[in-house]
């Protein structure tokens, strides 16, 4: 067991780090920025983005798999990457491959840091699930930018659990991994997406989205998204901070659902959100 003088050595590491901007952060394979940004630039169609990613075998196999699945499916099996692109659409797509790259980033160098990283991936996923389909709701917000917005928002616990594996070997126990993350993750995920050229509207999402109080005006942003699908999972895994008063966070009417629904418990949208993760997952 760790001394509570080596658990602070360590948090102060961090912060340190934080601050002089020397944390390790991962970075984006090419063929994911290359994707990313020629959608983003408007002037990518299904034939260029299709090209770019056929280079990628693993890419190439997921987005056939995903077009196919039940969420798109449609009445034709899909055979090329260009139909694929084509039936999910350009900002799934690009989606779809941050979400294989973050998969690859979520690997691990020790037994005891794989169980971290699954945990803190699969939450992302559920998180990612619950926005998708919170933003069908809001009209001025797009279904796709939403879920990968849930990927990110705890994408800061990265560099924190390799950190603590890197020093002390996971000896640290439960509740010290779990304040750290929850302490330093969300500077550090909003570091990563800056570092990664996010866009604002997603950069802030893993600062936003753990504050109750997030308000920036009147009209739903997709950190107002990912905060109330935060809350909903944390809600249906009956995990702290679940059971707590929602009435006060304005989030929860702007995405258009009272505080005491949980959607996740709901016939339908259980099922479509289950339909999301098991997507993502593949």
């Amino acid at each position: 067991m760790l001394n509570a003088a080596k658990c602070a050595d360590l948090a102060h590491e961090i912060h340190a780090e934080i601050e002089n901007n020397e944390i390790q952060l991962p970075t984006l394979p090419e063929v994911a920025l290359k994707v990313r940004d020629a959608v983003e630039s408007d002037s990518a169609n299904a034939e260029t983005i299709g090209k770019m990613v056929s280079k990628d075998a693993a890419l190439s196999a997921r987005l056939l798999q995903v077009a196919n699945s039940p969420v798109y499916r449609g009445r034709k099996e899909i055979k090329s990457i260009q139909q694929a692109v084509a039936r999910l659409g350009l900002k799934m797509v690009r989606s779809l491959v941050v979400s294989l790259a973050m998969k690859q980033i979520f690997q691990a160098t020790s037994d005891a840091l794989d169980k971290q990283f699954r945990t803190i991936w699969d939450d992302s996923l559920q998180v990612a699930a619950i926005s998708r389909v919170l933003a069908h709701n809001v009209p001025t917000l797009e279904d796709e930018q939403a879920m990968l917005g849930g990927l990110v928002h705890n994408i800061g616990a990265l560099p924190i659990l390799m950190k603590i594996d890197e020093r002390l070997g996971f000896s640290a126990t439960e509740d010290l991994i779990t304040r750290l993350i929850s302490d330093l993750a969300p500077e550090i995920g909003a570091q990563i997406l800056a570092h990664w050229n996010f866009a604002e509207s997603l950069a802030n999402i893993p600062t936003a989205c753990q504050q109750l109080d997030y308000d920036p005006g009147p009209a739903a942003t997709y950190a107002d998204i990912v905060l109330v699908a935060r809350l909903q999972h944390l809600s249906a895994q009956g995990a702290p901070g679940g059971d707590a008063d929602w009435s006060g966070v304005a989030a929860f009417e702007k995405v258009g659902i009272e505080p005491e629904v949980t959607i996740v418990g709901m016939e339908g949208p259980a099922e479509e959100i289950a339909e999301v993760v098991d997507m993502l997952s593949g």
